[in-house]
């Protein structure tokens, strides 16, 4: 099971380096392939004046302190073309933002990386068309098909994070999720898929239908979960109404490994 957790966004050096120390247990089950996720740069923030983090050079040097440290495998994500590389020097994936995730400049860069490419379902997105986003990282990869066992084969993820209708609120089709893994192994974003936009100027979200939404997802049969998680959602500079708190994650990645063997 793939298990990508961490803050939103780099907020400082003592809150990521405090959070990746609070994941170390989940980092050391031996039923996941755990992934730290933080991000250096938020670009598509609501407001002007939303908190974006420390930008991609000092977030970098962040991320890095981090998989030096706790020696965990980093995913990020990424906004312009330019940034892949450096990016991919030190993370292991690069994700795709979902508002992002049919520029194809930006596919095409991260997929001349090394890097596993990590896209993100667009809430706009019809869950069936997400094979071409795949297929422009493929084709650069060198491949022709698009399956699931082609994308397993040349590092390139689906993420789920709910579909939007414009009246701020997200809603989970779990259809997507058997939709999308047709063709690449598809991760389920429970805490992004709890958001609420729009809330004057700002997103808002509820971290209560997280767990539900998560059980739901591993019952309907998925690769991997993404969380984001901080001591103090309240408090988080960045999507804190549907953050998870890390002491509330431990239990529920319990009740989805238990999910996951039944699935199997």
């Amino acid at each position: 099971m793939i298990l990508i957790a961490g803050p939103c966004v780099i907020e400082s050096r003592d809150t990521l380096l405090r959070i990746a120390e609070a994941l170390v247990p989940l980092a050391e089950r031996q039923d996941t392939t755990f992934y730290f996720k933080a991000s250096f740069d938020k670009a598509n923030r609501t407001s002007l004046e939303s908190f974006r983090g420390p930008g991609l050079q000092e977030g970098l040097k962040l991320l890095e302190e981090v998989k030096t440290s706790f020696g965990y495998r980093i995913l990020t994500d990424i906004h312009e073309s330019f940034q892949a590389t450096p990016t991919a020097e030190v993370a292991d994936v690069l994700q795709i933002p979902a508002f992002l995730c049919r520029q194809t400049d930006l596919l095409v860069a991260a997929a001349q990386t090394p890097a596993v490419v990590n896209i993100k379902k667009g809430q706009f997105m019809v869950p069936s068309d997400m094979r071409y986003s795949v297929l422009k990282v493929l084709k650069t990869r060198g491949y022709e098909r698009v399956d699931y066992e082609t994308s397993l084969k040349a590092g390139v993820w689906l993420t789920e994070r709910g579909s939007t209708f414009g009246y701020g609120n997200l809603v989970v089709d779990m259809r997507s999720l058997a939709i999308m893994r047709q063709f690449a192994p598809v991760v389920f974003d429970a805490t992004h898929s709890v958001q609420m936009p729009g809330q004057n100027g700002k997103t808002g979200g509820d971290r209560r239908f997280v767990p539900i939404l998560a059980r739901a997802a591993g019952a309907a049969g998925v690769d991997g979960f993404f969380f984001e998680t901080h001591f103090d959602p309240d408090s988080a500079l960045s999507d804190g109404p549907n953050m998870i708190r890390l002491e509330d994650l431990p239990p529920l990645v319990d009740q989805l490994a238990k999910i996951g063997e039944i699935v199997a």
